[in-house]
């Protein structure tokens, strides 16, 4: 089913009998997702308001990411949140899966840069942030709800969102010689520092990346004292600037996990891990592979760890009974008919 305006999305909504995966791309599922009939919004496309003034854009959610990027650069403009680039991705699909990139740990994540949206519930009502509101979840951010639903509950039509102006001037410097577990403590340095940091990673063969961004000038100052704080820790040299881009990365082999986890807990979970695939976040996240159908063994540690690609779901750790309720519970209100269960 691919619909071709708002209309035809409730429509499709409210007639239906069986579960619906909402999809756009479908470039960010994640194992157990889109089991249903697919859903394909990406007719639901096209710039409905920029202006580069207000740093302000109202687009369609199946516009093409790229799409977006390119109106955006045309300006001098970004999405601040750095979403990586995948061929076929759509903007709904970033706001759905909430998916931010290395910048988030300067600017936030995609749901701090949404700052409204329209979608379809599970009745087939459009509901709109700012104007007409649902009487039963009347006292929910609606917005910050939306990003990262995965489209549980509801099916977004249109975003509003911040944008962010280009730096002018961006510095990446890189210690290649140490490892992932080697890496917190510069970059724990790096952030804690007064140096603005925009990227804070690690990467196989590349070692510890920290980005820079701003006037040159600016960049040029605090370039050189970051190199001379972080030279305790090794050779400080010159990093590639398009690493940034390969901080979401895939597995040759086995599943792809992804572990959130606070900074200072870093250093035991990598301890118990096979070396990673990538290290973002200055420490907070981290992406490895496992042999296909493993769980992480870890300590015990107050984030989570996602399987996102093989063949069967798994969050850890199991959410409490609390959570789960309170999950059940915003879910039957968006989504009274389970349309969207799958």
């Amino acid at each position: 089913m691919r619909p071709e305006s708002e209309d035809d999305l409730s429509h499709l909504i409210r007639s239906a009998s069986a579960p619906l995966s909402p999809i756009g791309g479908g470039t960010r599922l994640q194992p157990g997702e889109g089991a249903g009939e697919r859903l394909n919004v990406s007719g639901l496309r096209g710039v409905v308001l920029y202006e580069p003034a207000a740093l302000t854009l109202v687009v369609r959610a199946g516009t093409p990411l790229a799409e977006v990027q390119a109106t955006l650069a045309a300006e001098g403009q970004m999405l601040g949140f750095e979403p990586d680039a995948r061929p076929g991705s759509t903007i709904g699909g970033v706001v759905a899966a909430n998916a931010s990139g290395p910048r988030r740990v300067q600017v936030g994540a995609c749901r701090d840069a949404l700052i409204g949206v329209r979608y379809v519930n599970g009745q087939g009502e459009v509901v709109k942030n700012g104007g007409r509101v649902m009487k039963n979840v009347t006292g929910y951010d609606l917005v910050k709800l939306m990003a990262g639903s995965r489209g549980r509950l509801g099916v977004l039509t249109e975003v509003a969102l911040k944008t962010a102006p280009m730096p002018p001037c961006s510095a990446t410097l890189a210690l290649p010689g140490l490892d992932a577990l080697g890496a917190v403590a510069a970059l724990t340095s790096a952030l804690t520092g007064p140096f603005d940091v925009s990227g804070a990673a690690w990467l196989p063969g590349q070692g510890a990346l920290i980005r820079i961004e701003g006037l040159e000038g600016s960049v040029s100052i605090r370039s050189r004292a970051l190199t001379e704080r972080l030279s305790s820790f090794g050779e400080v040299a010159e990093g590639d600037g398009t690493s940034w881009s390969q901080m979401v990365p895939t597995a040759a082999e086995g599943d792809l996990w992804r572990i959130v986890c606070r900074p200072s807990e870093a250093p035991a979970l990598l301890a118990t891990l096979p070396q990673p695939l990538a290290v973002d976040w200055g420490g907070s996240l981290i992406w490895v592979a496992l042999s296909a159908g493993e769980a992480p063994n870890l300590p015990a540690w107050s984030g989570h760890a996602t399987r996102v690609t093989g063949a069967e779901p798994m969050t850890l750790p199991v959410p409490n009974p609390v959570v789960a309720r309170l999950n059940a519970s915003i879910g039957e209100r968006f989504d009274p008919r389970r349309i969207f269960a799958s």
